[in-house]
């Protein structure tokens, strides 16, 4: 839902047969966000006859007509970022008075294809670094599916995105002829949140598995970011649970992800005497795998990590870091936390490294 210049509210839903690309973008409009909302049409379809431009429709390289997410850009300009599995995720202008795409096509494509499991975009600005962030989700959303957030950027809302490493998203995408193709996908997008198990004794282990399909926005009267995202749990099988953490941008302007749920925290500035104790640590994988990360254990003592990992730490202002961890640099943000878990107030430490490897640490 956004509301457009008009004052009223637009609703983009999608409709979709489930199993195939079948599936149909439609647009209604309310008064009120609550509604009710008066449907204005369907105006983009996907899985038969001819794509927009004419075409036969080719699953391979033409989208799902699911997943939208409308938003404006720093022009004023309206936009919207959708698609998912088949011919992979593409962004539409759309008209600001009507809401409606502005021309018969498509749009642009920023990554996917050949049926790579790629979904859920959703495209966050910030002011600060004045880049576009492109999150999507690799993989499958169920218990075993190995879904995962990551994120590439733009100065364009309309790409092209990069990651870290600087590999343009359009060049990930499966192999022609295959299906689910994890292998090829998984070395592009840089992944801030996967399948994670924190062990805090052998009977003590909790964690998230698949979590995926975010949503991000900045809040103007807390001046920060969140990250809305659902997820599974360990055996817990299929249920599934919505979270919100904060959402921290690093000395290199990439997002990172608090390891623990918001719980009103702030940023802040803090001291060596802050940080000091024992903590678990979680070395991500860049893999679209059904294994669980399990944690470590690591030591701060005054500015010396040990351990599991060999380190040290060096403060900056409003909680940034940077954390040297077996020789790699890792750039992020300490924040005291509560832990829902152990139900205490905590410290914690999210960040990337240059590469894109995240690590998260949360005090025990």
């Amino acid at each position: 839902i956004i509301q457009l210049e008009d004052g009223r509210y637009y609703l983009y839903y999608c409709l979709c047969e489930g199993s195939s690309p079948l599936s149909v973008l439609g647009l209604a409009v309310s008064d009120d966000i609550e509604g009710p909302y008066e449907k204005v049409e369907s105006f983009l379809t996907s899985g038969r006859g001819r794509s927009p431009d004419g075409q036969p429709y080719n699953a391979t390289i033409h989208p799902n007509a699911i997943d939208p997410h409308v938003f404006y850009d720093e022009a004023g300009e309206l936009w919207m970022v959708y698609g998912s599995y088949s011919g992979g995720i593409f962004i539409l202008p759309l008209d600001k008075t009507t809401g409606l795409p502005t021309e018969e096509t498509y749009g642009t494509k920023l990554l996917g294809g050949n049926h790579a499991r790629i979904e859920a975009p959703y495209i966050l600005y910030n002011q600060e670094t004045m880049f576009y962030y492109l999150f999507t989700s690799f993989g499958g959303l169920d218990a075993d599916g190995s879904y995962n957030i990551r994120v590439a950027r733009s100065k364009n809302p309309d790409g092209p995105y990069e990651d870290m490493n600087n590999q343009d998203m359009i060049d990930a995408k499966g192999e022609d002829g295959t299906i689910f193709d994890d292998i090829s996908i998984a070395p592009y997008g840089t992944k801030v949140l996967g399948n994670y198990l924190w062990q805090y004794s052998e009977n003590e282990e909790y964690g998230y598995v698949s979590p995926g399909h975010n949503s991000a926005y900045y809040d103007e009267e807390l001046n920060q970011y969140f990250i809305l995202f659902h997820t599974r749990f360990p055996e817990s099988g299929e249920m599934h649970e919505v979270r919100v953490h904060a959402l921290l941008f690093n000395a290199d302007g990439w997002p990172v992800i608090a390891p623990r749920r918001y719980a009103g925290e702030k940023i802040e500035t803090v001291s060596y005497g802050d940080v000091q104790g024992d903590y678990l640590i979680i070395e991500d994988q860049n893999a679209i795998v059904p294994d669980t990360i399990v944690s470590q254990g690591i030591t701060i003592t005054d500015k010396k990590i040990s351990g599991d990992y060999s380190g040290k730490v060096e403060l900056g202002e409003q909680g940034l870091a940077t954390v040297q961890l077996n020789g790699e640099t890792v750039n992020g943000h300490f924040l005291p936390q509560w832990d829902e878990y152990t139900e205490k107030q905590t410290m914690t430490f999210t960040g990337l490294t240059p590469e894109g490897k995240a690590f998260m640490m949360v005090r025990k």
